[in-house]
């Protein structure tokens, strides 16, 4: 079959006459026919039958009709890249980008660049909207571009994320604001704000997160909008206006100690930078890479260029936010905020559908604050819940119902008062089984969030002064506890083993207050507690442990669980909400000031949370918990394998581990962000 027989063939399936057909090719019936009958026979079938005077498609030619004009579009398109080549299109380099990256940024690299390749003539053409940069892509008078917004909806551009850049809050180094280490959106709506106009990525991507949290410009008291970046400079240094910025913007202001950048909690991630390429470009860099063809070099400018903004990942690069523990030059990659599309604009239709999401915390245990707070107040989880598709639309409803140990999450899981809760080990597999059959899963757990490989999360204290020394030494006396908890869980498994279960007496711990633990009570021997609280008593002095080693053996974790109801009906919510987990984590440990906000945050010594919970800022050979979110079904085995040889306990030995884990919500969640 000949691209040329393809050709006419289309042309009569369009028009279903040789005679129109032959006057739009310019050729005789005759030789339209005789096109048509060698195609027919190269393919062994016919491809029109006639009716009377008319002719219409068989099978075979309505299939190729479909299909067949693809062929010709993809000679066309092949053509034309070759015809480029041929005449040294890409001997040259444009790069098409907006304000913020022209300005700062993208010079340096120019100028690398102009040193590695001095023959090549480079130009750089900034554009005023996104639109215009699309469009100059799109037509190839922009050989390259680069953007913080996302190109990917569109099949004629290739976007690829090369670096990643923070966006923050810009003032002036006078303003009042300037010596915050971390300010909320929520704090600033009374701050008189300016911004560039609709179109600029910077208002973009402010109003796209604005909405997720269900706000708007209309919030903040007072916003100038002013057209150029030059202006927005002029209102902060003259009139004292906040306003949003990327740290791209402002670089030459901020070396001069003339604005300053303040990290905002509700962009605690940064954001990726795209390079933009058409897709016919990118195809041909492809095949340049594949194997060598005549005009290969013509490519090898925009290979260059490419391959330098690459190297600049790890070599030269953004500058790093203040709050992060590592410069930005060797920053590892980790979660970050999904880029709006160029074309999104904030939606004023009426949402579809309220989904109420209620999830159960414990704010003071601080080895699952990554689960919690810290999504909570980085405002994660509204960035990563789904709006497309089935959600397109939907208005989220986000109640966090924080909890001073897991016995009430276990209850407000079953009663379906909570969706997703945040339990330790001994809760969690209490969450497993419904109270009232003991058969009936109640909940999916989806993924860990922190785990002591060596078991040092729960703790038997007693006082300084105190005569006991061994877990014999309880015989006879009362331990206070917080029942279903997992020092709970711990306890009963020591003394269990110790044949010791039956002779101390657990008296429970109602109204769980850390105040509790500054003096010693006359009515109990001890306490079981789980981090932090066993570790604030021996911080102030008034405890220590009954034995320096592991009671039990056995390792402790913390595990995040969803109601298997509301799993099953939304899986892609559980799905989003590890993709915060996964951020906040990413967070806490690669972020300098993440321990001091969280104590500050819970109202707790920094020296316990970096203690408790590993950090950039912890000992790490004294920390307590490592953040985790795979599974360990051995472990969770372990601790059925003990609890149910206890009784009262023997129900959770019917915990099925292959149904109630369900590590591919996880491995979802990983995959995609």
């Amino acid at each position: 079959m000949e691209i040329y027989q393809l050709k006419v063939f289309l042309e009569v399936a369009r028009c279903l006459s040789f005679t129109e057909a032959a006057d739009t090719l310019s050729l005789t019936q005759p030789a339209v026919s005789a096109k048509i009958k060698s195609l027919e026979t190269a393919l062994g079938t016919s491809l029109f039958q006639r009716l009377g005077r008319r002719i219409e498609l068989t099978q075979a030619g309505a299939y190729l009709l479909e299909e067949g004009s693809q062929l010709v579009e993809l000679e066309a398109r092949l053509v034309a890249e070759i015809e480029d080549i041929k005449q040294g299109k890409f001997s040259s380099l444009t790069v098409g980008c907006m304000a913020n990256v022209a300005n700062d940024w993208l010079p340096g690299k120019l100028y690398d660049y102009r040193r590695l390749c001095p023959d090549i003539k480079t130009s750089c053409q900034q554009f005023n909207t996104i639109e215009a940069l699309y469009r100059a892509i799109k037509s190839g008078d922009a050989d390259l571009g680069l953007s913080d917004l996302d190109f990917s909806a569109f099949d004629e551009i290739s976007a690829t994320a090369i670096n990643t850049i923070y966006y923050g809050l810009a003032v002036s180094q006078s303003h009042r604001l300037a010596q915050q280490s971390w300010l909320s959106l929520q704090a600033l709506t009374d701050q008189p704000w300016v911004l560039l106009p609709e179109g600029f990525p910077s208002r973009i991507i402010l109003q796209k997160r604005l909405q997720e949290l269900g706000l708007s410009l209309l919030d903040l008291a007072h916003v100038e909008i002013v057209d150029t970046p030059s202006l927005i400079r002029t209102y902060l240094l003259q009139g004292h206006y906040v306003t949003f910025a990327s740290d791209l913007d402002f670089q030459m202001e901020q070396q001069a100690g003339l604005i300053r950048m303040v990290p905002l909690e509700e962009f605690a991630l940064g954001t990726p930078l795209f390079l933009l390429m058409s897709k016919r470009l990118n195809r041909a860099l492809c095949a340049a890479d594949q194997q060598p063809f005549r005009g290969k070099q013509a490519l090898e400018p925009i290979q260059q260029f490419i391959t330098l903004l690459q190297r600049s990942r790890s070599e030269t690069a953004l500058p790093a936010p203040r709050h992060s523990t590592v410069t930005a030059s060797h920053q590892p990659p980790g979660p970050r905020f999904q880029a709006p599309n160029f074309m999104v604009r904030p939606s004023a239709v009426k949402p579809a559908e309220t989904l109420r999401i209620t999830i159960g915390t414990q704010n003071q245990t601080i080895q699952t604050i990554t689960a919690g707070l810290i999504i909570q107040r980085l405002g994660l989880l509204e960035h990563f819940l789904p709006r497309e598709g089935r959600y397109s639309g939907t208005q989220y409803q986000i109640s966090w119902s924080n909890y001073s140990s897991g016995a009430p999450i276990v209850a407000g899981l079953e009663t379906k008062q909570i969706d997703i809760g945040i339990l330790g080990d001994y809760p969690l597999l209490l969450s497993a089984l419904s109270s009232r059959s003991k058969t009936t899963a109640n909940t999916r757990l989806i993924s860990f969030v922190a785990s002591s490989p060596d078991g040092t999360g729960n703790d038997i204290i007693v006082p300084r002064q105190s005569q006991l020394h061994c877990m014999e030494d309880l015989d006879g006396r009362k331990i206070a506890v917080p029942f279903g908890s997992a020092a709970h869980g711990m306890v009963m498994r020591s003394l269990h083993h110790r044949q010791l279960l039956q002779s101390v007496q657990l008296i429970s711990i109602d109204n769980f207050n850390t105040q509790r633990l500054t003096k010693a009570s006359s009515l109990v021997d001890g306490y079981a507690y789980f981090a932090p609280f066993h570790e604030i008593a021996r911080h102030k002095g008034h405890f220590r442990r009954l034995l320096p080693e592991n009671l039990d053996g056995l390792p402790t974790f913390h595990g995040v669980v969803i109601r298997d109801d509301f799993a099953e009906q939304y899986p892609e919510i559980a799905v989003a909400y590890l993709k915060a987990l996964l951020a906040a984590q990413y967070w806490y440990t690669h972020h300098a000031i993440a321990t001091d906000l969280v104590s500050r945050w819970v109202k707790m010594d920094a020296a316990i949370v970096t203690k408790t919970l590993k950090s950039s800022a912890s000992d790490q050979a004294d920390v307590i918990y490592h953040p985790e979110t795979q599974l360990r079904a051995d472990w969770l085995q372990s601790h059925i394998d003990h609890l149910s040889q206890i009784t009262g306990q023997e129900h959770l030995g019917n915990i099925n581990l292959d149904r109630w884990m369900q590590p591919e919500f996880l491995e979802k969640a990983i995959a995609s962000i």
